[in-house]
Formats: C-alpha cells, sequence, structure tokens
C-alpha cells in the first residue's frame, strides 16, 4: 500500500510539473500578458487558415482575418481584413504605427493584401 502511494504522489508531482510548463509557455497567456502590458505580441497559428491572428499593440488589441487563394504556384493567403477590437484605444496612433503592423504581417504573410476596417482603413487611405 505504501508503494502504491508513493507512485501516486510521483505521478501527480509529474503531472503537476507538466501543467505548469504547460500554462507558462501557452501562447494564449503571453498575448493577454502583452495586452495589459501595452507591448507588441503577434499570435498565431500559421498552420491553421481558419483561426485569425491576434495583435497586441500599444494597448490595442487587434485581430486579423486570413482568406485562402491561389498564387502563381501554390494556395496561400492571399488577403488578411484587420480590425481592432476597441477603436476607442487607438487614440494617438499614427499612420507609421499601422505600416509598422503591415510590415509585421508580411513577414509571415508575404503574399497576402492587406485590407483595414474602419476607422482605421480612412487613415490608410489618406
Amino acid at each position: 500500500m505504501a508503494l502504491l502511494l508513493r507512485i501516486a504522489i510521483i505521478i501527480l508531482i509529474i503531472y503537476i510539473f507538466y501543467k505548469g510548463v504547460r500554462y507558462l509557455t501557452d501562447p494564449k497567456r503571453k498575448l493577454d500578458e502583452a495586452y495589459e502590458n501595452g507591448q507588441y505580441y503577434f499570435y498565431d497559428d500559421v498552420k491553421n487558415i481558419r483561426k485569425n491572428f491576434f495583435i497586441s499593440y500599444k494597448d490595442a488589441l487587434f485581430e486579423g482575418e486570413k482568406y485562402l487563394g491561389t498564387t502563381e504556384n501554390a494556395f496561400e493567403v492571399v488577403s488578411i481584413f484587420v480590425f481592432v477590437h476597441d477603436p476607442m484605444k487607438l487614440q494617438g496612433f499614427t499612420k507609421e504605427d499601422f505600416l509598422y503592423l503591415e510590415k509585421e504581417i508580411l513577414m509571415n504573410y508575404p503574399n497576402a493584401k492587406i485590407n483595414w476596417k474602419n476607422p482605421i482603413e480612412q487613415l490608410m487611405k489618406d
């Protein structure tokens, strides 16, 4: 009986350690932490086209919808629509900030055309 209890305790310790490591390396948790601190973080599952990506940048949270299409040689993400969750958080943003975000998105999706939703779209047209 004592041996069985020791094995159960060892298994419990290993399980707790495993869960702790998974929690600390969870990209969604890192995104939430970056958003709370107003830092830049790009959260995306590049292999899953159906999942949107998220960008935390200067206290604002952006979400990008990816759309698959054809290029010359393959199927790639060819269109991305980016919008902000809370437009009130855009105060103080400049056109250079959005150009920086476009550059970061294009590093992962070089064949994509990036479309911004209002009110960012109006700023980018000027």
